[in-house]
């Protein structure tokens, strides 16, 4: 009788690139005949994948680390904080082995020296690998999300300094996915059942300038390796593509009459962080304010459907109450459909810590529920406006009698829901669309009924 496979826990934190980096070494895991299991007691060791891009991440990280070895003892740990391994040392001595982002093939050899590989072909859920060339393997990788949408990372890295972001050094200059390697990776998902895929990088409005935006072949066309050229690719994959973390660079207007003609969802992620030129030119991010509202009105114009979802710091060093004023007069103008904010946090390596005049806590606390309310007032009016129109949404789950669906407009874990209250009985399944008629609203989620329509 064959011995049992190896045995793998596994850890995933921090951002949706990391689960990206998490599914590439459990498919390699899988396909080398680990068993991955859902429990310290079950595993033979522990991978922890680790983010380390602000104190709170870091202290999340490092009390992982620490639980893993407390109830198992045999960890791992990979992921960006890798980068830091003196703070790991420091707090958790015990560790096996330290990696940073996306060195997967460092991450395996620590596997390999803990836990040597038993690959058994009979036994194993995925075949081994076929080399096609250039590099490039041929396989089903294994997902972190449900099965009917998936992250899509289509670069590395960040050529931006952004004085209160340690991502480059964490993560490098930006190194691009080729786009038909990426177009590739897409189609084999759509046909795997993925009916959503949500794009992903550091800075998605920069993809393929390091790479000259070389054109590639895929299908019976040509494309050239650049976010619009990508964007014209997946729109025949024939599913939703949303894209994330996109820079504020002019060419995002090109891809705007992609949404117009739903080529491409009518949704943009883009970290406007701040609205005071001075603020903004501390931060080393573009400054022109009134640009931004302008184009944020062109955008609409083109596409009336467009939903746009920001970032934004509060209290960062040296920030004025008048300039958080600015701050608040430009949620005011800019009417933005989905927001997310920080209070500034020092993070160990950023420039920005180097700034005179630090904010005090119970200030930046203070400013920071203050501008969420008035975030809170634009999206609940934002929403209320949906009311009685009918919604295409993507069912997520049934709890229940309700159906947990999206709209165009929510992306997953980030944005809100719509309930379907008669989700179950019109017989919704997970993974599908459905119509919606929109009968009710709050500052988050819309309400409605699948039969109404």
């Amino acid at each position: 009788m064959p011995a049992s496979a190896p045995k793998v826990g596994f850890v995933s934190l921090g951002c949706p690139k990391a689960l990206v980096d998490s599914e590439r070494i459990l498919t390699q895991l899988r396909v080398e005949g680990y068993d991955l299991v859902q429990t310290y007691e079950d595993a033979d060791v522990v991978v922890v994948n680790t983010c380390g891009f602000i104190d709170s991440a870091v202290a999340e990280s490092l009390d992982a680390i620490g639980e893993a070895l407390a109830e198992n003892g045999k960890v791992i740990v990979t992921g960006c904080l890798g980068k830091r391994a003196e703070v790991i040392r420091q707090a958790h001595p015990d560790v096996l082995a330290i990696t940073g982002p996306q060195d997967y093939a460092s991450v395996m050899d620590a596997v390999h020296a803990a836990l040597p590989p038993r690959h058994d072909p009979f036994l194993d859920l995925l075949p081994a690998p076929r080399r096609l060339g250039d590099g490039e393997i041929e396989g089903v990788g294994l997902k972190l999300t449900p099965k009917h949408y998936a992250y899509l990372k289509i670069s590395e890295g960040c050529n931006h300094r952004c004085s209160f972001c340690i991502i480059p050094s964490l993560r490098g200059d930006l190194v691009s996915r080729p786009v038909d390697e990426v177009l590739r990776e897409a189609e084999k998902l759509v046909r795997g059942g993925v009916r959503e895929l949500l794009v992903v990088s550091q800075d998605t409005s920069a993809y393929g300038v390091d790479l000259k935006y070389a054109p590639r072949p895929w299908g019976s066309n040509v494309y050239e390796t650049r976010m619009k050229a990508l964007c014209e690719g997946l729109s025949q994959l024939g599913v939703w593509t949303r894209l994330h973390y996109v820079y504020p660079y002019p060419h995002v207007d090109e891809v705007i009459p992609l949404m117009a003609e739903g080529k491409l969802l009518p949704y943009l992620d883009i970290p406007f962080q701040h609205a005071s030129p001075r603020i903004l030119k501390l931060m080393k991010r573009p400054g022109a304010v009134d640009e931004t509202l302008e184009r944020i009105q062109r955008w609409r114009a083109i596409c009336p459907d467009l939903t746009i979802r920001s970032t934004f710091i509060v209290g960062f060093p040296g920030e004025t109450d008048a300039e958080f004023e600015e701050l608040l007069d430009f949620l005011d103008e800019a009417q933005l459909d989905r927001v997310g904010a920080f209070a500034y946090s020092p993070v160990e390596g950023a420039a920005a810590n180097a700034l005179p005049d630090p904010v005090p806590e119970d200030v930046k606390q203070e400013r920071l529920a203050r501008f969420m309310a008035r975030q809170a007032a634009i999206s609940e009016a934002r929403l209320a406006a949906k009311v009685g129109s009918v919604q295409q949404v993507i069912v997520d789950a049934i709890d229940g009698e309700l159906a947990i669906a999206r709209s165009m407009a929510d992306a997953p874990e980030i944005d809100g829901l719509v309930q379907v209250q008669d989700g179950r009985e019109a017989g919704l399944r997970p993974g599908e669309f459905a119509r919606v008629r929109i009968l009710g609203s709050d500052e988050h989620d819309l309400y409605g009924e699948a039969g109404a329509v």
